[in-house]
């Protein structure tokens, strides 16, 4: 599956717009992963626990939004985005959307 940025391909042409395509997933805080974090944030760097989280998201959330492209029939997915919101204290949607399209070379 292409999944790009943009809104157009310099080698395809879109033959056919499917429409929009999510995938997205909650996540929550760990009350231990917090506690490390804290402590980190005092001598400072990268909070390890929180990059892996949201790493990890990330790419569930892409996963879904690629398996409903496919669903659709889809050979691409372009301008593609990330969104984030909060559900309640301690966690956040991730959500990942596009649009589904098909292409064909182009001459």
């Amino acid at each position: 599956m292409l999944i790009t940025t943009q809104d157009e391909l310099s080698d395809y042409e879109i033959t056919e717009t499917i429409g929009l395509v999510r995938g997205n997933t909650i996540r929550a805080r760990h009350v231990g992963k917090d506690i490390l974090a804290g402590l980190r944030t005092l001598v400072g760097g990268e909070i390890t626990e929180y990059t892996k989280m949201l790493a990890e998201s990330r790419e569930q959330a892409i996963d879904r939004m690629i398996a409903e492209a496919q669903a659709k029939g889809a050979d691409a997915i372009m301008a593609m985005r990330f969104t984030t919101s909060p559900v309640m204290q301690g966690s956040a949607e991730l959500l990942a959307y596009g649009t589904a399209v098909k292409l064909k070379p182009k001459r």
